[in-house]
């Protein structure tokens, strides 16, 4: 299915949808709305999901294809599907944090399989290539893939974790929870960085005790998943599954290895 040309067109899309989020993250009008959940969405949202989604369409015209900016995706059910957050992380995008990224994941039998995480601010480009994690190094030519490095998950030591948390979400459960563990490092991240940073072996851990939707997580789940790491629900601790009726997900977790979870 993701044969060389289409992973090439992917990836094509997904810098031109990082291009046209930049364009409007520097311009003076980001286009804020509220959607009915009172939720931000912005022109740059909208703009990466066209390009996303067209390119999608016209590399998998077969494909279900579900993403956040279009409502009406919502209701597919389906045992395989593309699943799109154009802009994961648009507090941080409207507040010009940076921590913000661009997902395209895809998802077979409620497993994500295939994941495509773009950070444009931030200049880091991660996705997977047969069932390995890479990140692709910047700057990035259109016409030609760059240096790529496989990555994988730290070995923890439990009793100096490096742990990473949400930047715009965080809550006094969450801080209960973690001050369970022996931090020796905590950093703040927003959007689906905080996977990336598991699955680059930059942090040891992501606990994330608030909602969450699949589109937010689906495509660097894939990316941690394939760099040796675990991505949990926090009640039964077992893995994540996608394509739930709601596409909401539960809280869980982000473990790098030999976590000792409490």
């Amino acid at each position: 299915m993701f044969n060389s040309e289409n992973f090439f067109r992917l990836r094509l899309a997904i810098l031109e949808a990082g291009d046209a989020i930049m364009d409007i993250y520097k311009s003076a009008d980001m286009g804020v709305e509220a959607k009915s959940d009172n939720s931000p969405v912005t022109a740059a949202d909208l703009a990466a999901d066209k390009i996303i989604y067209a390119a999608l369409r016209d590399l998998f015209p077969n494909e279900v294809i579900i993403t956040e900016e279009k409502s009406e995706s919502h209701s597919i059910k389906a045992s395989r599907f593309f699943i799109i957050d154009p802009l994961d992380g648009t507090k941080e995008f409207v507040q010009k944090r940076g921590d913000f990224t661009v997902n395209i994941g895809f998802v077979e039998n409620g497993i994500p399989v295939f994941g495509m995480v773009y950070a444009p601010a931030k200049e880091r480009l991660f996705y997977t290539i047969d069932g390995k994690a890479f990140e692709e190094t910047a700057p990035f030519d259109k016409d030609t893939i760059g240096n790529q490095k496989e990555i994988r998950v730290r070995k923890s030591d439990n009793t100096a974790l490096k742990i990473v948390a949400s930047k715009s979400h965080r809550d006094a459960a969450t801080d209960a929870y973690i001050a369970k563990y022996d931090v020796a490092e905590f950093n703040s991240a927003g959007s689906s960085m905080k996977f990336c940073l598991v699955a680059a072996g930059e942090a040891d851990f992501y606990p994330r005790l608030g909602p969450t939707m699949e589109w937010d997580t689906a495509a660097a789940d894939a990316l941690t998943r394939a760099a040796g790491g675990q991505v949990l629900d926090f009640t039964t601790q077992e893995p994540l599954l996608y394509g739930k009726a709601d596409f909401r997900n539960p809280f869980f977790l982000v473990t790098s290895a030999n976590i000792e979870l409490k």
